[in-house]
Formats: structure tokens, C-alpha cells, sequence
């Protein structure tokens, strides 16, 4: 089952009647102060996210059966350990909003050492994400990264990343629910 809210101007995420059936979830650019409420949809396999309200990743690691993970716009968070939980994540996509590219503002975290972690992780789009050593030697060692796709590293770095790695630059697959891109 799919579940949408789009544009929601309520503060905080609404009560899903049969959340365990849910496998799809897009918040799209709503209101909501937190998304706590995530963790009741604990079949999910894809979230989508637009506009990312919590300071941290938190309420994501209760999503176990969690695939495909997509976030635009996430200011407020500078941490990507909660990630490591998700042991099924196969995709990320972290992106800043496309305003941000031309002024050139960034989302800071502290490392990406977490997604190193993830063993099942084989696409990873960072646009306008990076450490703080705004390196990806943390994901050098990822074992099962085929394609990664970056945006406001220094120059050289994705080109270095790409040649050391020997992986695809190429953007990761959209997510397998009809409708979506």
C-alpha cells in the first residue's frame, strides 16, 4: 500500500488508520514540526521526504524493512549515524533544495563513515551533503557501492573518488512505485 502526504499544513504527522500495511510513504514539503510517527509504519521498504523537520535522523531507525531512502532538503541534521541501523537500505538519495545549488549552501555532517556501514547500500546521491572533511574517503571501502553521484565537493574530489573507487558516476534509480520519480 501507498501513502502520501503532500503539502500537509498540519504541525504534526497524521495517525495512518493500517500503518503496518504501508510500504510506500512520500511526505512531501509539509508542516510537520517532527516525524516521530514514522516508526509505525514498520513495513516500510521507500520513504520519500521533502523537507526533513528533525534535527536529527532518529525517527528512521524503527524503519527496519526500510530499501530506498530519499530526503530533499534536510538543514537541520548533521548527523548520519542513525542510518547504520537501517541494514537494508539499498539506495539513498541526500540532497539539498535546488535553490541552495546556485547559492552555494551546503548541509554539513559530521562524517559519511556510517554509510560505509550498510551492507546492502549500492546507490548513493549526495547533492549539496558533505562531511565536515569534505572528503569521501569514508566511502572507499564500501563493499557493495555500485554508483555514487555528488555535488558541491571541492574540485578534484569526485573526480579522485571515482578513479580511486572505480565507481559509476551516475545517478541512483528512482524508486519502484509507480507515479514516483
Amino acid at each position: 500500500m501507498i501513502a502520501e502526504f503532500m503539502r500537509d499544513g498540519a504541525r504534526s504527522l497524521p495517525t495512518h488508520p493500517t500503518p503496518s500495511e504501508v510500504t510506500a510513504l512520500r511526505v512531501w514539503h509539509c508542516k510537520y514540526k517532527s516525524l516521530e510517527g514514522l516508526s509505525d509504519f514498520v513495513n516500510l521498504k521507500t520513504l520519500v521526504i521533502a523537507t526533513y523537520p528533525n534535527a536529527d535522523l532518529a525517527p528512521l531507525t524503527g524503519l527496519s524493512a526500510l530499501e530506498y531512502l530519499s530526503i530533499v532538503h534536510l538543514p537541520k541534521v548533521s548527523e548520519l549515524a542513525p542510518l547504520s541501523q537501517l541494514q537494508e537500505l539499498n539506495t539513498i538519495r541526500l540532497h539539498t533544495l535546488p535553490s541552495w545549488d546556485s547559492s552555494g549552501k551546503h548541509t554539513t555532517v559530521r562524517s559519511l563513515a556510517p554509510l560505509a556501514d550498510l551492507p546492502g547500500l549500492a546507490h548513493l546521491e549526495l547533492f549539496g551533503v558533505l562531511p565536515e572533511d569534505s572528503t569521501l574517503h569514508d566511502l572507499e571501502n564500501c563493499p557493495s557501492l555500485e554508483s555514487i553521484r555528488v555535488s558541491k565537493y571541492p574540485e578534484g574530489e569526485a573526480d579522485r573518488f571515482y578513479q580511486r573507487s572505480g565507481l559509476a558516476n551516475s545517478f541512483a534509480p528512482s524508486p519502484d512505485v509507480p507515479g514516483w520519480t
